[in-house]
């Protein structure tokens, strides 16, 4: 838990609690579990397994950035931006009381923007406060999808709660993701009478030493959709692997259908003359800090600007 946050979309993290359970590909190289396989043994993963509960003193936390808001809010122009980060907000081993504690927290620190990110999207409806009516008006709320399975399964599930700021992580992107007109924007939406949709895309590649890679054009359409539609899109990071040149006399490839051919992978799977025209692209263990983030030569850090009118 920080104040201060490397992670690109936020301010500082916060979670009530500590522990989870993998529910899907994206969990496979989870970093907050790797954390407390380290600090605890992993005592707090997985089914059946105790949620640790932060003192008094991490509580009272939130509390302060609340009471220091002016002196934030004058220097950036905004509100904090803060991220429960190692536990899942909808989680089904944690407790309601616990949760509902944390709902008060949040009711007790308008100042804070809570980015509340989750796996369970289909548990959200019954486990939000009986007061979040149309929503708190300091909630953006956020489902992780990873491929086209998730996304065609819990983005409806999203676009049908209310909420001031609906936004998506895509990270790590496993797959192609085609998002079928559900990111329209708001006077969009308007125009035509649809239903409300997703306000804010974030999407990047996987870190760490047993990640995945992801092919560039995953990337470059989900960018260009977001263009499209007016919604702000933000490339988090490429992650472990950069794109690489495209000489395919060496090096390890990806298609677009995200068949892997490199070392320890299934190199079977690798025609051979393969290039560009018929989608695979070569990409390079580089690590976290050399891939970087940009795209195309560009940075692309758009954020959602809610209405004063509070939540949708």
């Amino acid at each position: 838990m920080a104040e201060a946050s490397a992670i690109e979309w936020t301010d500082g993290t916060w979670s009530p609690c500590e522990g989870c359970t993998k529910v899907g590909p994206g969990c496979d190289h989870c970093y907050a579990e790797g954390m407390n396989k380290w600090l605890r043994k992993g005592e707090n993963w997985g089914p059946g397994a105790p949620r640790r509960i932060y003192s008094e003193e991490h509580w009272a936390k939130p509390i302060k950035w609340q009471r220091d808001a002016t002196k934030f809010d004058t220097l950036h122009q905004r509100h904090r931006r803060v991220f429960p980060s190692v536990c899942d907000p909808f989680d089904n081993e944690a407790s309601d009381f616990l949760r509902q504690r944390f709902f008060g927290l949040i009711r007790l620190t308008p100042s804070i923007d809570w980015l509340l990110l989750t796996k369970r999207i289909g548990n959200a409806k019954s486990m939000l406060p009986k007061d979040w009516g149309d929503g708190y008006p300091n909630v953006w709320l956020g489902a992780t999808v990873v491929n086209q399975e998730e996304a065609d399964r819990d983005i409806p599930k999203l676009m049908a709660l209310s909420a001031r700021v609906r936004f998506l992580s895509i990270e790590p992107m496993l797959g192609p993701i085609n998002l079928h007109g559900m990111v329209v924007n708001e006077q969009a939406r308007r125009a035509i009478g649809a239903l409300p949709g997703i306000d804010w895309i974030i999407a990047g590649g996987e870190s760490g030493r047993e990640a995945r890679p992801a092919h560039p054009d995953w990337f470059r359409s989900l960018r260009d959709q977001c263009k499209a539609a007016g919604v702000p899109f933000l490339f988090k990071q490429w992650g472990e692997w950069a794109p690489g040149s495209q000489d395919f006399r060496a090096g390890s490839a990806i298609a677009l259908d995200g068949r892997i051919a490199a070392d320890g992978f299934d190199r079977a799977s690798y025609p051979a003359g393969a290039d560009s025209a018929d989608g695979w692209t070569m990409v390079h263990r580089a690590g976290k800090k050399i891939a970087g983030r940009l795209l195309d030569g560009k940075q692309h850090d758009g954020f959602p600007q809610p209405s004063p009118k509070g939540p949708r």
